[in-house]
């Protein structure tokens, strides 16, 4: 059964996955109140960086970020954001969202860097390893001594 299916028959919306899950990323920064006026000089200085697209949600501090995991993580920015002087959001909520998009981000990018592997190629090598090992169809004992009389 398709996982549209099965959430239809459960009652429940079905939404494509979760934004963010390829390679393109939207994320949010969440600013703290003060100082004043750091949301909008943090969202000139975001938009100076080329493949960042910045745009301003109903929320009044948060940015809200799009990127391409290739070029940018969610942990650079805000580390260029925070070393820039900008106080970002250090509730227990946004630590443990941070801390999983870190995660996640760097765990991504180094799947997608890392050289494919040749799974095909490894298998023949465990099967010509199996066929040169002695095993049940190997057996020197003569045919007529392993009949039972």
């Amino acid at each position: 059964m398709r996982r549209e299916t099965a959430y239809r028959l459960a009652g429940r919306q079905h939404h494509h996955p979760v934004a963010g899950a390829g390679i393109l990323k939207t994320r949010e920064i969440r600013f703290k109140a003060l100082p004043p006026g750091q949301v909008e000089h943090a969202w000139r200085a975001l938009g100076d960086i080329e493949g960042v697209r910045v745009e301003r949600t109903s929320a009044v501090l948060i940015l809200k970020v799009h990127y391409s995991v290739l070029e940018h993580s969610l942990e650079r920015l805000e580390t260029a954001l925070r070393d820039a002087g900008f106080a970002l959001d250090n509730g227990l909520y946004a630590k443990l969202l941070r801390a999983l998009v870190y995660f996640c981000e760097e765990t991504q990018r180094h799947n997608l860097l890392s050289p494919e592997r040749l799974l095909k190629q490894s298998n023949e090598v465990y099967i010509q390893a199996w066929s040169h090992h002695p095993h049940g169809d190997h057996d020197d004992t003569p045919p007529d001594l392993r009949e039972y009389r």
